[in-house]
């Protein structure tokens, strides 16, 4: 990593930096985006409708008007939103990719991003919106929700709701008991090492579409049926890391047990009103009122930044210490002793506590949801890269490209 930095820093000095026109940081809007019309431009991307899956056509408006097509619960943000200033012109990173220097604009030009907005410490330094996507769009989470998961679960712990993270989840769940999920520990349900078999690998008969089809597709029956689905366990709890959206969803059944409230209330009360966030968001739930824990929030991208850079202060932000200090170093750092959770999905990737821990020497994770949705997060410069996009093929949770840019833009602005 170190060597990267430093090689990215000569490529600065080397090539130096070519100035935009933009008087400030943004926002800025464009009508347009890589094969906008295949992405339904002549419609002004329409939204599908309800009960239709997202062809290439409806993405972006599938992406940015989820809670039109799916029954959501209201996260309410109080009146006042906390500031983020703007700095006086936009950042202009340069970064190596495909054999070639490439800048910002070639990014936007190359990925189909609706949005991407980078900060540092309080301020934007960088905001932008394509396919007539506006700031005041609401952008689906998908997996970054996951995260979200993790962090009520520490919330709760440090308010006694949850007494322990070695707790069964079965101890907060009474409707899993005699489940192998209910006997795992919730330890290594944050750690996706459940050790319960269940296949996510995004094809046809994967348990994922399973589990989906529980929750959110016609006929669907609820969480509690949903996980009961998959009782086979393959290895002891906190041995192996297996990625299992399944293991968020009893996490959040954890949480709404423990605290007694719904996770939209309780997310809406222990983080995003602390945050300051300046619109509502709003969660997916299923047929027995349990918000899908582990998918299917939307926020506007400025809300999505504010929860970045909460993450980049260590959990503080807006006068609030909004999630405990301790609980977000250990939620992204892995443990001497669990090696199990190193070179995760590549070489050097770890996993935390429902977070992804990225390579290199510093402290940096990401949330990341499929198709192009990222929250990167570097706390030593408290810089934050926030992307939605709709990208048509899912490349795994990490895309070569965007983590050629985030390290790019960590070693030019990576500094207080």
């Amino acid at each position: 990593m170190t060597r990267f930095l430093l090689c990215a820093s000569l490529v600065i000095l080397t090539l130096g930096v070519v100035a935009r026109a933009e008087p400030a940081a943004g926002p800025d809007f464009s009508d347009t985006g890589p094969d906008a019309d295949a992405y339904g431009a002549a419609k002004r991307f329409p939204v599908p409708p309800v009960g239709q899956p997202p062809t290439q056509e409806f993405m972006v408006g599938w992406y940015s008007h989820y809670d039109r097509l799916t029954p959501t619960r209201a996260v309410p943000k109080l009146d006042a939103p906390s500031t983020l200033r703007r700095a006086a012109g936009p950042i202009t990173p340069v970064y190596q990719y495909d054999g070639r220097q490439n800048s910002i604009d070639d990014y936007l030009d190359h990925n189909p991003a609706t949005g991407l907005l980078i900060a540092r410490d309080d301020a934007i330094l960088f905001e932008h919106y394509r396919y007539a996507r506006t700031d005041r769009d609401r952008f689906l989470s998908n997996s970054m929700a996951k995260t979200i998961t993790g962090l009520l679960v520490g919330i709760a712990v440090s308010e006694g709701a949850i007494h322990s993270i070695d707790d069964t989840a079965a101890s907060y769940v009474p409707e899993l008991v005699g489940s192998e999920y209910g006997a795992t520990p919730l330890r290594a349900l944050l750690h996706m090492s459940s050790g319960v078999a269940f296949r996510e690998t995004y094809q046809p008969d994967d348990d994922i579409f399973k589990l989906q089809a529980a929750l959110l597709w016609k006929g669907a029956t609820g969480a509690i049926s949903a996980l009961k689905q998959f009782n086979t366990r393959d290895a002891p709890p906190g041995t192996r890391f297996s990625y299992a959206s399944a293991e968020t969803e009893v996490l959040g059944l954890v949480v709404s047990h423990a605290v007694q409230m719904t996770l939209a209330d309780y997310f809406s009360t222990r983080i995003w009103q602390k945050l300051g966030a300046e619109s509502d968001a709003a969660w997916a739930f299923d047929p027995t009122g349990q918000e899908v824990a582990y998918c299917c929030l939307v926020a506007t991208l400025r809300d999505w930044a504010r929860l970045g850079l909460m993450l980049a202060h260590d959990g503080a932000w807006n006068g609030y210490q909004v999630v405990p200090r301790q609980w977000l170093l250990d939620a992204t750092t892995v443990a001497p002793g669990d090696g199990y959770l190193r070179n995760t999905i590549a070489p050097s990737w770890g996993y935390g506590y429902q977070v992804w821990i990225l390579p290199g020497e510093r402290r940096m994770f990401a949330l990341l949801g499929r198709f192009g949705q990222d929250i990167f997060v570097d706390p030593e410069s408290k810089l934050v890269m926030v992307q939605t996009a709709v990208r048509t093929e899912d490349r795994g949770p990490k895309s070569a490209e965007v983590m050629a840019l985030w390290y790019a833009v960590v070693a030019q602005y990576g500094h207080r």
